[in-house]
């Protein structure tokens, strides 16, 4: 298993996170191929999607030499985390912060980040032991917003999740972004059943230039 510092600084180097979400899980693992040859190498397979932990599973095995992370997301709770670090899930996230799913993946040195929007909020799920605190949704308060969260609490690490397009993605990394969420943007339904794989690819080395640039502006 690789450790979770390298695991964290590996997105932190990358900067992006994909997030799978969709009714028909057939395909996915070539969605998450076409995803990594444009440089994606964070993506999130969600709870909500059938099959999920068999789709983590396949996904895990078939892109492990790849330098390619494969979590799990929308997990709510310590059992769901247990059986998709079964599965392979070598990250876990949330919508929210429960503290049993958060210790669960400490025990098991994975990492976990679960979400959070107020101060509090984020303030609870980091002393629950949070490796990155997911901010959601992130369009509420946009680029600013996540700045301002960063001026009291630049010990935190935030990922922005919601509204994280090719113009917002410099903007988030700039305010203090460790890493940004893409969901709908990047992992398009419409390419998924068209299986438009190459557009797929497109966008995500799109996304990750951008994000890659912008971290460089931040040294």
């Amino acid at each position: 298993m690789t450790p979770k510092h390298e695991i964290m600084a590996a997105l932190n180097a990358s900067g992006v996170v994909a997030i799978i979400r969709t009714e028909n899980p057939q395909d996915l693992v070539e969605v998450a191929k076409a995803l990594s040859r444009g440089g994606v190498k964070f993506i999130e397979i969600t709870m909500t999607v059938p099959r999920a932990l068999e789709v983590i599973r396949q996904a895990s095995a078939e892109l492990s030499r790849d330098d390619v992370y494969i979590g799990a997301g929308t997990v709510l709770d310590a059992p769901t985390a247990k059986a998709a670090i079964d599965a392979g899930a070598r990250f876990i996230i949330g919508p929210g912060t429960d503290a049993e799913m958060v210790r669960l993946c400490n025990t098991y040195g994975i990492v976990v980040m679960p979400g959070a929007f107020t101060p509090g909020e984020v303030i609870h799920a980091w002393r629950s032991g949070a490796d990155v605190v997911k901010i959601f949704p992130a369009d509420v308060g946009g680029p600013a917003y996540l700045k301002a969260l960063k001026g009291p609490l630049p010990q935190v690490e935030l990922m922005p999740t919601g509204g994280v397009d090719f113009d917002t993605a410099a903007d988030f990394i700039q305010a203090g972004a460790i890493a940004v969420g893409s969901g709908s943007f990047l992992v398009n339904k419409a390419l998924i059943a068209a299986k438009d794989y190459g557009r797929l690819t497109d966008s995500g080395r799109r996304l990750t230039k951008i994000v890659r640039e912008a971290k460089e502006k931040c040294q």
